[in-house]
This record gives structure tokens, C-alpha cells and sequence, in this order.
């Protein structure tokens, strides 16, 4: 029986694309670069930085470059972080069920908490979670299990009872590996190259409302 459901932040709980690529064509039109399409950018959307500048500047963490740029863009997603962000379509409704059902819930994200926590505050919904995990609250990020471990035991219920949904297959590495159920997101982040269907989840959803089957 699930007791609590956890989610990744980025492309699963959250549209945070339009104000990743906000601030990504920032800091392109500060190099004399173009603005890239939101359609373009969305794809690498919840692969950070890396798969950011990866799209935004041909850059890789083994350029010099890399780490000066990627200083500069957190500086200005910093200044755009809840610009444009929204819950996705029904998760509004899905968190309202679950509260009902006395279903926990939480995030588990790599995003590091000097972002996670303010957009959390910004969308109403940091004093609503049972557990908050960043990327910098663990020695270990996703797909370590160990963040997924830390919510389930924060939240005070057995791995096994929490379900993990998430659009990344570091997310699904993760809940696999610690021994939670799993659900691909397949309204996020998905790229063209991504096989979902190799992940091992245990189901895939097309809205944030598909949660609530697996529940009863």
C-alpha cells in the first residue's frame, strides 16, 4: 500500500522549462547569440546545466568555459526563477487528492535547495511537502538512492510504501535501486533519445492525475 508519493522537481512537479530557456537565451543574447525556441530547450530541461549548455553552447564540463558560464547563468535563473514556472495541468488537483487520502508527499530533486526551496515557497507548496530533498541535501545525488532513502525516512514510512515518479531515467535508476515503485512522467521532459520503455518503471502516466490508479 503506498503511504507517500515523492516527486522530482523539474519537468514531473513543476514546468520550470520556460524559465530555464528564459534564462539560458539571457545569457546568449549576452554573447551575441540568438534566442533559442522554448521547443528546442525543453528536451534538456532536467538534466541541469550539463544538458543546458550542451544545447545553449556546445559546452561540456571539460571545457574551461564551463564552469565561469555556468556561474554566470545561475546568477540569472536565479533573478527569472518563478517567471513563468507553474504546476503541470492536474497537479494541482493530484496534491489536493493525495492530502485528502492523508497521502504524504514530498520532492526529491537534483536541483540544488538554493533554487528548490524558494520556488517551492513562490508556488505555495513548501509548507504542504513531508519532505524536501535537493541535490545538495545528500553526499550522494540522484540516481544514488540514497536522497529517496532520506525522504522515505524523514517522511517516517518503509521504502517499499513510497511511490517515485520522475521524467528522467536517472530518476527510475534511482527509485529502482532503492527499492520504491516508479512512474515516468511522460508529460515532461522525455527527449527523442530517451527509450522510457527500457527503464524498468512500474507504469508510465500522460497527466498528473494518472497517480491516483496506481494508488488504489
Amino acid at each position: 500500500m503506498i503511504q507517500a508519493v515523492l516527486f522530482d522537481l523539474d519537468g514531473t512537479l513543476a514546468d520550470t522549462a520556460p524559465d530555464l530557456g528564459y534564462a539560458l537565451n539571457l545569457q546568449r543574447e549576452r554573447h551575441g547569440l540568438a534566442p533559442l525556441a522554448q521547443e528546442t530547450i525543453r528536451p534538456y530541461a532536467s538534466h541541469g546545466t550539463r544538458g543546458l549548455f550542451e544545447i545553449g553552447f556546445g559546452l561540456t564540463p571539460e571545457d574551461a568555459r564551463f564552469d565561469p558560464m555556468r556561474e554566470e547563468y545561475l546568477e540569472l535563473y536565479t533573478a527569472n526563477l518563478c517567471r513563468f514556472t507553474q504546476l503541470f495541468p492536474g497537479m494541482a488537483a493530484l496534491l489536493k487528492a493525495l492530502e485528502e487520502r492523508n497521502v504524504h508527499w514530498g520532492v526529491v530533486t537534483n536541483k540544488p535547495a538554493r533554487f528548490t526551496n524558494p520556488l517551492l515557497e513562490q508556488l505555495g507548496l513548501i509548507k504542504r511537502a513531508a519532505s524536501i530533498i535537493s541535490g545538495d541535501t545528500c553526499l550522494h545525488p540522484k540516481p544514488h538512492p540514497e536522497p529517496l532513502l532520506c525522504a522515505a525516512r524523514e517522511i517516517g514510512v518503509a521504502p517499499q510504501t513510497c511511490l517515485y515518479v520522475g521524467d528522467a531515467e536517472r530518476d527510475i535508476e534511482a527509485a529502482r535501486a532503492a527499492g520504491m515503485p516508479a512512474l515516468i512522467a511522460d508529460y515532461g521532459y522525455l527527449g527523442a533519445a530517451d527509450r522510457p520503455e527500457t527503464w524498468g518503471a512500474q507504469g508510465r502516466i500522460d497527466t498528473p492525475l494518472g497517480i491516483l490508479t496506481f494508488l488504489e
